[in-house]
């Protein structure tokens, strides 16, 4: 029988502070004016991690990244999700009425189809009152109304 001699090993480290989601500072937006500045300051807000976001709005992780870093804009289909995460519409209020509806289209996520559609509308109809080539009458302002468009002057 062989008996073997017994190690006692101490291994000592200077234990760091582990890192939290969001408080490092130089990279959080104070003052957001993109989709992509807004996502990442709500999403540091929230401590959570890029796929934990991208999960919640209902889109790839690298999609976030995109948005995040300034390479690509949220795509129409995603902006309902991203108003939904955000809990507000990102996007400018505008100058215009066309310009107003255009971004209440996109903050539901619709294409000028599917928004043409759900408020009774052809669809060059609907484009002609975002290019701001025609005003709608009040019959077709009621219908924007119910679909949630409100005109402020």
């Amino acid at each position: 029988m062989v008996t073997l001699p017994i190690f006692v090993v101490h291994i000592q480290a200077i234990r760091r502070r582990p890192y939290v989601w969001g408080r490092r500072t130089h990279d959080y937006p104070r003052f957001p004016t993109t989709v992509g500045e807004h996502v990442r300051k709500r999403r540091l807000d929230l401590n959570l991690r890029q796929i934990d976001a991208a999960k919640l709005i209902g889109c790839d992780e690298l999609t976030v990244v995109n948005w995040e870093k300034g390479h690509t804009q949220p795509s129409v289909n995603r902006m309902a999700g991203v108003v939904r995460f955000l809990g507000f519409n990102p996007l400018a209020d505008g100058d215009s009425m066309a310009q107003k509806l255009v971004n209440h289209r996109k903050a539901l996520g619709s294409t000028q189809s599917q928004f043409a559609a759900m408020i009774g509308v052809d669809p060059s109809t609907l484009g002609r009152w975002e290019r701001a080539d025609r005003r709608p009458n009040e019959s077709e302002l009621a219908k924007l109304k119910m679909a949630g468009f409100v005109e402020s002057s």
